[in-house]
């Protein structure tokens, strides 16, 4: 291994950029489009190579070769094997999936190319065992996951992946590695998904989170994925806690320097899943309804203002749904909504009952106007529903969701509405969805390759 010194180990500009974003002076976005993701890994400090794009990977210099921490998607997988060359502390022996979302288990495939060309051992992808059946998972549920990021993200032609670099070793609980110098403890918990590793080199004081931390409030509660756990994710914090780390590397984000600052940061993430969870664990002991629950959780404010608690991706609200579906089952104890009628059956009632579906629709739009926009979507999704193919209801139903994107925190909200209001300009222009997406300013960059887009990690898509 090259010995560098201190202040050569992290490039001064990102060093600065990341206290900058811990400081809240300045954001993710320059980091997640890959304004830092370079040919060179960035040197965090001694045998520790840092990857930063969209979906971060750490290299280990253990003087044995090399051990990964994830391997990113498919988008960065050239320039990560480039800067692990470049990195010069040899092959990589081991690549670690810290969890199975596509992101970060795409990068892997050059180093197996590489092993083949010159007939050395191709890495040993090591990770949970649960792992295996979420590929399984993903290779069987391939449509639903193409259509249900083409619509978190707004990406119409999105399709999902079906080929997989299967881990060659799982573990259950625990997995101790020990590779040259360096020992890597592998430690089960779950999070935002079933199969997640995260990753503790004592040597080093340095903790690998994957998507136990992610600089946004934690993805637990995504609408459109499958089940999350937040009491075991902030279990999983807390032990995290008990670490001492000094350096904590997330699976997405900037990382996080001093022993200080990587306790606050996974202590107010813990603090923010505890309330959520005896919060809502509360009402339903209490036999409320689900809608009870969903409006009567309150989240402390001085959390969400921290810079790496932001709701910018997944948001409270959906937490408290998932610790529903998770406790409670899918029953939201509104009785017309155990067996129910057809949307359409009960949408075209209420029309009839309103004197119209033009009726329901500008109702919907005086409601918008009074700043009403969750019962305006309510009234606008009926008003089509009764009457799908009448272009007036239409463009009241793209109005309302583009109002209610423009107004969202969340990635996933604003991926919803801004698809909603895309199928009503469809209907009412006489186009697709695809055509109206790319009208608007963000399609328009996303297309002109502007925003870094695809599938971000998730059932799955993204973090």
């Amino acid at each position: 291994m090259t010995e560098h010194n201190e202040a050569e180990q992290q490039p001064a500009d990102y060093a600065a950029y990341a206290d900058r974003v811990w400081q809240g002076s300045e954001t993710l976005l320059p980091h997640l489009s890959g304004a830092y993701t370079g040919d060179e890994l960035v040197r965090l400090r001694p045998r520790v190579g840092f990857f930063p794009a969209f979906a971060n990977v750490t290299a280990f210099d253990t003087g044995d070769g090399v051990v990964l921490v994830d391997s990113g998607d498919f988008r960065t997988a050239g320039r990560l094997h480039e800067a692990v060359r470049k990195f010069g502390a040899g092959p990589v022996r081991s690549v670690v999936y810290t969890h199975g979302h596509v992101d970060h288990v795409f990068g892997v495939l050059p180093f197996d190319q590489e092993a083949a060309r010159t007939g050395a051992d191709r890495p040993e992808v090591v990770a949970h065992e649960a792992v295996p059946a979420r590929f399984d998972r993903y290779i069987r549920t391939a449509g639903y996951n193409s259509w249900i990021n083409r619509r978190q993200f707004g990406v119409p032609a999105l399709e999902w992946p079906t080929t997989y670099r299967y881990p060659d070793t799982v573990y259950r609980d625990r997995l101790t590695v020990r590779r040259g110098a360096l020992t890597f403890e592998l430690v089960h918990a779950r999070g935002e998904t079933d199969d997640h590793t995260y990753v503790w080199v004592p040597e080093l004081k340095t903790l690998c989170t994957g998507d136990l931390f992610i600089w946004n409030t934690p993805n637990a509660g995504n609408p459109q994925k499958v089940q999350r756990y937040p009491e075991d994710w902030a279990r999983a914090l807390r032990a995290m806690q008990e670490l001492g780390a000094e350096l904590l590397l997330p699976g997405h984000g900037v990382p996080i320097t001093g022993a200080d600052r990587v306790n606050r940061a996974l202590d107010d993430t813990a603090r923010l899943l505890e309330t959520l969870c005896e919060q809502t664990r509360d009402l339903m002991n209490a036999g409320h309804r689900l809608d009870a629950v969903i409006h009567g959780v309150r989240v402390p404010e001085e959390l969400l203002d921290r810079p790496y608690l932001h709701p910018a991706y997944d948001e409270p609200e959906f937490v408290v749904r998932n610790l529903w579906r998770l406790w409670g089952g899918w029953y939201d104890q509104n009785p017309a909504t155990l067996k129910p009628a057809p949307e359409a059956a009960v949408a075209a009632e209420f029309a009839r009952a309103a004197g119209g579906a033009l009726v329901l629709a500008h109702r919907a739009l005086e409601l918008l106007d009074a700043g009403e926009s969750r019962l305006a979507a309510h009234l606008a999704e009926t008003a089509a529903l009764a009457a799908p193919a009448d272009p007036e209801v239409a463009r009241a139903r793209a109005h309302v969701f583009t109002v209610r994107a423009g107004k969202e925190t969340s990635t996933m909200a604003r991926g919803v509405f801004a698809w909603a209001a895309a199928e009503s300009a469809a209907v009412a222009e006489g186009t697709d969805v695809a055509t109206e997406l790319a009208r608007t300013p963000e399609g328009r960059k996303k297309a002109e390759g502007m925003i870094s887009v695809g599938v971000v990690g998730e059932e799955d898509g993204c973090c």
